[in-house]
């Protein structure tokens, strides 16, 4: 589901969000504080922009899989023949995180103005349905 600026959406799933808050004005120095919110689920809002080009984080195992793979390619023919047999070993094992890296596609993020007057920015648009 792609969602657009300016549509209606609800929460699908209840948040919580926890961590070190600061006041949104500079008061010049103020030290942070701990807390935490809970959005529930079924909260309404209006999409107020939508980013839609980015790639989840890649695993360590995807990390390692585009390492060996560059490897491979750059100096698979200089390298002796039990070497470079390893090295395809370990990239067929790590291939399944690989290509589950690559179906995961694109991930839209949005930032939405809640109607209680939160507003949620660069979460990804799968904790919402359209309204």
């Amino acid at each position: 589901m792609t969602l657009e600026a300016g549509r209606r959406v609800r929460l699908a799933a209840e948040l919580r969000l926890a961590g070190s808050l600061v006041p949104a004005r500079d008061t010049s120095g103020a030290a942070p504080f701990a807390g935490s919110l809970s959005l529930a689920a079924g909260a309404e809002g209006t999409v107020e922009h939508v980013d839609g080009g980015r790639r989840p984080e890649p695993s360590q195992e995807v990390r390692e899989y585009e390492r060996l793979k560059s490897l491979l390619d750059s100096f698979g023919a200089q390298m002796p023949p039990a070497s470079r047999e390893r090295l395809a070993e370990e990239l067929a094992a790590l291939e399944p995180a690989w290509t589950a890296h690559q179906e995961h596609g694109l991930r839209a993020t949005l930032r939405v103005r809640l109607d209680n007057g939160f507003v949620l920015d660069d979460v990804p648009e799968e904790l919402f349905t359209a309204v």
